[in-house]
């Protein structure tokens, strides 16, 4: 407890806190793009907050991404401010149990395959999102019209353009955080739900003057087989992604069709 309030005591660390509440998951350099400080110091001012149990770290790749670790806070809580709210109490044991269920899922998702793949493309935040977002746009890019109302919880489908309203992807919104974070799942129309937990894909769209570094993370997929397949299929729609925000048409042929 005592290093919880010490972490809490200092401005900095307050509001590396709230920027993890407003968008969780965020790099050293993400957190460090609204400070007036070093890498060096923002790295102390960390290091602190985890020692507070504040802040908890996942290695992706090369990356290490930072979270909001809300069970300290909540203990503050219990012990010195709504000691006699034993319902809400108990509420809010649930969540802290559901997140850590959660962790531990997410835990589970690294022990197999991903793919990451980065584009920079000559655009806004808010066209890279339409594009990946609107039923007609990823229609004349993708081959196929992504339709949801994009809302968390709400279902997703990837249907096909000739006409049939045949879906060969379906899946949920998981974040919604336009114009910079989508993250939906990835499965077949008819995957069983009990037998695999379905795939998992992230858009990253990140500003830097007139040009948007798009990452796209797919992970949990089923083997290095499904991995090979993925990182093929990415590669040829983002480029006509690009393609058609930067010059207004997709490419000239369909980048998926030409032989590996």
């Amino acid at each position: 407890m005592d290093k919880v309030f010490k972490a809490l005591a200092d401005q900095t660390r307050r509001y590396l806190l709230d920027r993890l509440h407003e968008h969780n998951g965020q790099t050293l350099g993400e957190l460090c793009r609204r400070l007036e400080m070093t890498r060096q110091s923002a790295t102390q001012h960390l290091a602190v907050l985890e020692a507070a149990n504040l802040v908890s770290t996942v290695r992706r790749g090369r990356e290490k991404l930072h979270y909001l670790n809300p069970v300290p806070l909540h203990e503050i809580q219990e012990r010195w401010i709504d000691k006699f709210e034993r319902p809400r109490l108990r509420a809010l044991s649930l969540v802290r149990r559901q997140a850590e269920e959660a962790m531990e899922a997410m835990e589970a998702m690294t022990d197999k395959p991903a793919f990451v793949y980065v584009i920079y493309i000559e655009s806004t935040p808010e066209k890279v999102w339409h594009a990946l977002t609107d039923a007609d746009l990823t229609a004349e890019y993708w081959g196929h019209s992504n339709v949801s109302d994009w809302q968390v919880g709400s279902p997703w489908e990837h249907r096909r353009t000739d006409g049939s309203g045949t879906a060969d992807v379906v899946g949920t919104v998981v974040e919604s955080s336009p114009p910079t974070r989508l993250v939906t799942t990835w499965a077949a129309p008819d995957a069983d739900a009990a037998a695999a937990e379905p795939s998992r894909v992230t858009f990253d769209i990140q500003p830097h003057g007139d040009i948007v570094r798009l990452t796209v993370t797919h992970e949990n997929l089923a083997d290095e087989a499904e991995r090979t397949a993925a990182a093929g299929g990415w590669a040829a729609v983002l480029s006509n992604l690009k393609s058609l925000i930067e010059t207004g048409s997709p490419l000239p042929q369909q980048p998926w069709l030409i032989p590996r």
